[in-house]
């Protein structure tokens, strides 16, 4: 297959029966973002570990629409949209969630990944086609993405998950601290909006502000405004990290020729 990415594959097969799952890390790759220099350790852990053996391909977010349009992105495993905005393409960044919603492909959004997946589905789905993200349009008159009253940046913070979830199928429980490195969130006021179209809310922190978002029927969509990748140190993946590459070996166990 022809593809553009940045990455290469990490891990490797533990036993016959353990199918290879390909994964598309959308984001651009820098040595500054922790979040993106922890992603090697977790995926030798995934397969040490879990048997979960992941073939990781890393896309840049000014790759990604291409990726899209061309059908490449659509044959992944999962779709895993990193921190790191502003991204240096916001349309790729759009393009690539886009894909694995409407595809059914399992996809994890995790602080970026989050306010760029509400903010697809707000112009996508509730036909929200002028609303906006601050960091990448300030001057919008209509924003869905706002920059938080207290930064959330190196804090860590309780967030409550609602019975009946994918987020506490995941987690296990209805109650867990995170780790947080973002600025942005969002905008109140929108959030009924996305409710009203399917979107789920399924954790809220201390204040019943939106921390987890996930779309029930789809095979596995998850975002959270948290970064479940800096949890530890690495050698244990977060049950969420767990959970995305559960579901990207099981999408590859179902895909025709398996």
């Amino acid at each position: 297959m022809s593809h553009t990415t940045t990455g290469t594959t990490v891990g490797t097969q533990d036993g016959p029966s353990a199918p290879v799952a390909r994964i598309a890390l959308v984001g651009d790759r820098s040595p500054h973002v922790t979040s993106h220099t922890r992603i090697p350790l977790l995926l030798d852990a995934l397969a040490s570990r879990d048997g979960l053996v992941l073939d990781a391909y890393w896309i840049p977010t000014t790759d990604a629409g291409a990726e899209a349009a061309s059908g490449a992105l659509a044959r992944f495993d999962a779709v895993w949209v990193l921190p790191g905005s502003p991204y240096a393409s916001e349309a790729g960044a759009l393009a690539a969630i886009g894909v694995a919603r409407e595809e059914g492909i399992p996809f994890l959004g995790t602080c970026g990944g989050f306010q760029h997946a509400l903010l697809e589905y707000a112009r996508t789905v509730c036909g929200l086609s002028g609303i906006a993200h601050a960091e990448n349009d300030p001057g919008a008159e209509d924003l869905l993405i706002t920059p938080l009253a207290c930064s959330l940046v190196g804090h860590e913070g309780v967030v409550r998950v609602e019975p009946g979830s994918l987020a506490e199928s995941v987690l296990g429980a209805e109650r867990t601290t995170e780790r947080y490195h973002c600025n942005y969130g969002p905008e109140p006021r929108h959030l009924p909006a996305l409710t009203a179209h399917g979107l789920r809310l399924s954790g809220h922190d201390e204040d019943g502000q939106p921390r987890i978002a996930e779309l029930p029927g789809h095979p596995f969509f998850l975002a959270t405004l948290f970064q479940p990748e800096l949890s530890g140190d690495g050698s244990r993946p977060h049950p969420i990290v767990r959970a995305l590459a559960a579901a990207a070996v099981a999408h590859a166990s179902a895909a025709p020729g398996a």
